[in-house]
C-alpha cells in the first residue's frame, strides 16, 4: 500500500531533503525511520527538494509499504524513530497512483526576515536580519511583476536540473508585523533558490534601487542587473503543497 506523510522539519542541521553522499539529509532520516519500523527499505518520495538549511511545516511525501500497521498510526511509529528536529505530523493511505511530487498543484514558500541593528538569537535560526526597514509599498508593487506565469531563468541558480524554467506564480504576500516580515509565495513550482533571489529583488525594490521595469525587463530576458542577492536558506520555509 501507498502511505502519504506530512512532515515537518527543521532544516539547519541538514543537507537538504534528497539523499546524498556527503552529508546527512531529511530523506535519509526518514527512509531510515521506515525500515526500523517495517524492515522495508523503501525511496521516500517528497513533493520536491529543499536545499541545505531550508525548512517545512508542511512537506508532504509518500512511500509504498506491505507493513501491517495501520496508516494512520504509520505516523507515531516513525515518530519513535525520528530526532525532535523531523516529525511526522500526519500519515494515512494514499491511491496506488498518487505520487508526492508529480501531483502537487501548488506549493507556499514563506521567508523570514527581521529589521533590527544587532543580532536577535530568538529569532537568528528562523529569520534573516535586515538592518533597515523596506518600503513596504514598493516591495509589494514590485510583487506585482511577478504574478503570472513567467520565465524565471534569471531567478534560477546554477546546477538546476529543471527541464523548463516557466513557472507560475499566483499569490505573493507581505506581512509587516512589528520588526518582523514575511513574504509569502505560492506558485506551481519553484526553480532551485528562485524564492531567495526573488525575495531578495523584491528588498531591492523596498530599498528604491530597482524599479517595477527594471523587474519585468528582467522577466523578458532584456536585463540580468534587477536580481537581488540570494538570500540566506534559514529563512525559508515550505509552509503548504496543495493537491486538487
Amino acid at each position: 500500500m501507498r502511505i502519504k506523510i506530512t512532515v515537518s522539519y527543521d532544516g539547519t542541521e541538514y543537507c537538504g531533503w534528497q539523499v546524498q553522499p556527503n552529508g546527512v539529509t531529511v530523506q535519509q532520516m526518514l527512509e531510515d525511520a521506515v525500515k526500523k519500523v517495517t524492515g522495508e527499505s523503501v525511496r521516500v518520495t517528497g513533493s520536491g527538494r529543499t536545499d541545505a538549511g531550508v525548512h517545512a511545516l508542511g512537506q508532504v511525501a509518500h512511500f509504498d509499504t506491505n507493513s501491517s500497521v495501520p496508516p494512520e498510526k504509520f505516523y507515531k511509529a516513525l515518530n519513535a524513530h525520528l530526532p525532535n528536529d523531523i516529525k511526522v505530523l500526519k500519515s494515512e493511505r494514499a491511491d496506488d497512483n498518487f505520487h508526492a511530487c508529480n501531483a502537487a498543484k501548488r506549493k507556499t514558500y514563506a521567508y523570514s526576515l527581521y529589521v533590527s541593528d544587532t543580532v536577535m538569537p530568538l529569532k537568528e535560526r528562523y529569520s534573516v536580519m535586515i538592518d533597515r526597514a523596506p518600503d513596504i509599498a514598493l516591495m509589494r508593487s514590485a510583487a506585482n511583476c511577478f504574478l503570472g506565469e513567467h520565465d524565471f531563468k534569471a531567478f534560477c541558480a546554477s546546477g538546476s536540473g529543471a527541464k523548463t524554467t516557466v513557472r507560475t506564480i499566483y499569490n505573493i504576500d507581505i506581512e509587516e508585523r512589528g520588526c518582523d516580515l514575511k513574504v509569502s509565495v505560492t506558485g506551481n513550482g519553484f526553480l532551485y533558490n528562485m524564492v531567495r533571489r526573488l525575495v531578495g529583488t523584491l528588498l531591492m525594490a523596498g530599498y528604491g534601487e530597482i524599479t517595477e521595469r527594471d523587474i519585468s525587463e528582467t522577466l523578458l530576458g532584456d536585463a540580468s542587473s534587477a536580481i537581488g542577492k540570494t538570500l540566506s536558506a534559514k529563512g525559508l520555509c515550505l509552509i503548504n503543497v496543495e493537491y486538487f
